[in-house]
């Protein structure tokens, strides 16, 4: 299960091969997620039950760190908390 508190987090850092490192929002996260799981000629067993790419999405959200897109190649993404300008 995971962490309540990963929830209540806004931003997300995202890891892809040839695009280095992105922080995007948790909105533009899940949507990031959609596109990639789009591509996918086969979803993994664990979300093939689920009737919508969004609901595929925000399970991986809350689930898990990395979509693996093809052997040897995946994709990651990190739960951040951003500090407002001037916060220690």
């Amino acid at each position: 299960m995971s962490d309540p508190l990963l929830r209540e987090l806004d931003h997300y850092v995202v890891l892809e091969p040839a695009c280095g490192e992105r922080i995007l929002t948790a909105a533009e996260t899940r949507s990031w997620l959609e596109h990639h799981l789009a591509g996918l000629a086969e979803v993994p067993a664990d979300l093939s039950g689920l009737p919508s790419r969004a609901e595929q999405a925000e399970r991986l959200l809350e689930t898990a760190c990395q979509l693996e897109l093809e052997p040897g190649r995946s994709v990651q993404w990190f739960a951040v908390r951003l500090e407002p300008p001037g916060q220690p």
